[in-house]
């Protein structure tokens, strides 16, 4: 690919307009998508953090799951932050009952694994494939993948504390998952990782 991608940022609830920005300084182009229609011609899909249950209970209300789940199974690039992760994840714990995901990640994956909101913090996290640099991870409400299947690489665990070990950033082929929320933060590294799995696959 020689052009600017176009990815996609599900735009249904959530921090949109963060992952926007972070895309366009890795030099991709971005399109808010709200309708099965604003699917076509995508390269990739951003699904961001927010509010899970809500995102997936707006997605089926507005006939969105089943376009989105067929895209991402049939292998468009797909990066999920934080609520992105859960609707990544083929299985939830701590969510209710009637849950959908979009799914295709072999993880199974813990709403608000860490606490509620008064919970969320801050950590430097070691991700190889970024580089030596530690990366500056923004936890709210975040989860956390509690087991995963054989395809999946670890990208990334919490280093300290009390949740030390805790893994929090996955890849599987062409779906990539974090549960903190790296648009917060100024740092682009995740995005330009995502950026460049998808033109890889281009």
């Amino acid at each position: 690919m020689t052009g600017a991608p176009l990815i996609g940022v599900l735009a249904l609830q959530g921090d949109v307009r963060e992952h926007e920005h972070a895309l366009a300084a890795c030099g991709a182009a971005t399109r808010r998508v709200r309708s099965a229609e604003e699917l076509d011609g995508l390269d990739a899909l951003v699904v961001p953090g927010g509010e899970s249950t809500t995102m997936s209970n707006l997605a089926l209300r507005w006939g969105l799951m089943e376009p989105l789940r067929a895209l991402v199974h049939g292998g468009l690039p797909a990066y999920g932050s934080c609520a992105g992760m859960i609707m990544l994840a083929d299985r939830i714990e701590g969510g209710r009952p009637d849950q959908e995901t979009i799914g295709g990640l072999d993880v199974t994956v813990r709403r608000n694994a860490f606490g509620r909101q008064v919970d969320s913090f801050e950590a430097d996290l070691d991700m190889p494939v970024l580089g030596d640099r530690p990366v500056h991870a923004v936890f709210i409400r975040a989860p956390w993948v509690e087991s995963l299947g054989p395809g999946v690489a670890v990208l990334g665990t919490v280093a300290a504390g009390p949740a030390a070990g805790r893994i929090v950033a996955v890849r599987q082929g062409h779906l990539l998952a974090t549960s903190f929320h790296p648009e917060l933060t100024g740092d682009t590294r995740v995005h330009e990782y995502f950026v460049e799995m998808v033109r890889e696959q281009a």
